[in-house]
């Protein structure tokens, strides 16, 4: 009997062990990625000269770690032969070699993220005809690792939509009204069947007429939903557009400048139906100002013109010329209002207190090219006090504007408002302090304008600096130090020394600015071009930038930047 439970128990550890040995981890699974077609301009092309186009392979490594083993990634050009010539491109961020027979890259470690594996350039080859097609398939192997393939159709020919520049005015003031003309060429060799039209206006800019063919969204991501900037519209202009025809879009398109434009940007393209950008997953449908009535939006021949045909759809052969921008500049102010704060406080106390500057309008203003900062707060804290708690998007500095390393305790801090600061918006920074000393009437300072390396100054579009600066008071005169804060600041028995704070950004009431000649140039209007205070389009960028809309202007086919 003892025998028998000692096998027992001998059975029931290895069990055990058996239910607790760790498994192995799977291999990662990392995945290639390229264009899904691309199409050649026929031989020779244009001028005589075979015209390249570009194809980008990518690496996406979507788990939280570096592979470091080297990778290799091969690309089979056997199927090519007789139908496109490729080399390298230059500036190749990998190990790349290049035969007759294929392409090999190697790479010794896969960062997370996305990454470029190889950029090639093909022409269409001598002899090649026009519809000719094959594969092009990127490959990876590396031990413990498992790659999925990716494949690009390579054909010679396709569509290629071109879309003109519209005539449009730059400058403007509120209200005024201007028609976008829409005329596209189908320059490719190959029909398309229907296109989208793609209209992307920032905040200050509003199109006025609905049609049933089109659909409207904007750019709700939460927090700031009034001045994340874009709208996007995307109409399908149904038919079949023809290679060597013009193309007119028949219907009003008229562009309206808000009561708070400024300095706003559009962008509009045409794309093969299909290959127009997704609408992010942060859009919803804007709620259409008046029913489109039953109106659709068409697109008229100007100009048909005889030229070889081919039912099967491809890729557009060349996506850059697809697409325009435009920037606007508001005749209009914006007016900054500092907030600063009064509170009292005996010595040892702790006390939480915001502030920052709102923005009366009646512009909104913003940094969409560049995403630069709008504007500056510039705090300096009263004598007998020590900053214990920072808001995020502030920064400590010496009294002097100079750089220090601790960020708290500083006499001085700025805080970034970001590239946008909406019409109606209230940006608001929760600091604490430590009542270290109890100073009758000590005084300190909240100012708002742009950073300069003199300091921070008024904004040239700002057409009231009088109340650039609001006071920050400790202990005013006829208050005296008391255990119990006014209603601006709240005391706590003790404090916490370290830790950051997040600033708020939130709408106040509708208000407005009155003033004349204070634009964005201090001459009268935002000014464009080299010198202008950067506007925004794409998107890309619409790219994003920190917490920030950061767009890239330049969007590849198939997506914004």
């Amino acid at each position: 009997m003892r025998k028998r439970t000692s096998l027992l128990a001998a059975g029931a550890l290895v069990a055990l062990g058996l239910a607790t040995t760790p498994a192995h981890a799977a291999d990662p699974v990392f995945t290639l990625a390229g264009p899904a077609g691309i199409g050649l301009r026929p031989h020779p092309g244009q001028g005589g000269e075979p015209q390249k186009t570009s194809v980008e392979f990518r690496i996406v490594n979507d788990s939280d770690k570096t592979f470091d083993r080297q990778s290799t990634f091969t690309i089979d050009l056997g199927a090519l032969k007789g139908i496109a010539d490729v080399t390298l491109a230059k500036h190749q961020g990998a190990d790349c070699k290049l035969t007759a027979a294929a392409v090999t890259c190697k790479r010794w470690a896969l960062w997370t993220g996305e990454s470029t594996v190889v950029d090639l350039d093909l022409t269409a080859a001598k002899d090649s005809k026009v519809g000719a097609t094959a594969d092009l398939t990127v490959t990876g192997a590396a031990e413990g690792a498992t790659f999925k393939s990716a494949t690009t159709k390579v054909r010679v020919g396709g569509p290629d939509l071109v879309l003109e520049r519209a005539r449009l005015k730059a400058e403007q003031k509120p209200g005024d009204k201007q028609n976008l003309s829409i005329v596209f060429a189908n320059e490719g060799t190959d029909p398309v069947d229907g296109v989208v039209l793609e209209m992307r206006t920032s905040h200050g800019i509003d199109l006025v007429e609905q049609y049933d063919n089109c659909s409207y969204s904007d750019d709700t991501r939460p927090g700031r939903p009034w001045t994340t900037g874009w709208t996007t519209v995307q109409c399908l202009l149904e038919g079949e557009y023809e290679p060597g025809a013009v193309y007119g879009v028949d219907g009003p398109l008229t562009l309206k400048a808000a009561p708070h434009a400024f300095m706003d940007g559009l962008t509009y393209a045409v794309y093969a139906a299909g290959d127009q950008p997704k609408a992010a997953k942060n859009r919803a449908p804007a709620s259409a100002a008046k029913p489109a009535g039953g109106n659709k939006l068409a697109a008229a021949k100007q100009a048909p013109k005889a030229a070889a045909r081919s039912a099967q759809p491809a890729a557009d052969l060349d996506p850059w010329n697809n697409i325009q921008e435009f920037d606007f500049a508001t005749r209009n102010t914006a007016d900054l209002v500092a907030t600063g704060a009064s509170l009292t406080g005996k010595a040892g106390d702790t006390v939480d207190v915001d502030f920052g500057f709102r923005n009366n309008g009646p512009a909104w203003v913003a940094d969409l090219r560049l995403g630069d900062d709008i504007a500056r707060t510039d705090v300096v804290i009263p004598a007998g006090a020590r900053v214990t708690k920072v808001p995020a998007g502030c920064k400590g500095v010496n009294a002097d504007g100079g750089d220090r390393e601790q960020a708290l305790g500083a006499p001085r801090y700025f805080c970034s408002s970001g590239h946008v600061v909406g019409e109606k918006e209230t940006f608001s920074y929760p600091f604490q302090l430590k009542i270290e000393k109890a100073v009758a009437d000590a005084k300190g300072s909240v100012t708002v304008g742009r950073a300069t390396p003199q300091g921070t100054t008024g904004q040239r579009w700002d057409p009231n600096h009088g109340n650039d600066t609001a006071a920050l008071v400790i202990n005013a005169k006829g208050t005296g130090p008391t255990p119990s804060p006014t209603p601006s600041g709240t005391t706590t028995a003790s404090p916490a020394p370290t830790g950051s704070a997040t600033p708020t950004a939130t709408t106040t009431p509708s208000g407005s600015a009155t003033g004349t000649g204070v634009t964005a140039n201090g001459g009268g209007l935002a000014s464009t071009g080299s010198s202008a205070q950067a506007i925004a389009l794409g998107g890309a960028v619409l790219l994003a930038v920190g917490g920030g809309l950061f767009l890239a202007f330049r969007r590849k086919a198939g997506g914004h930047a």
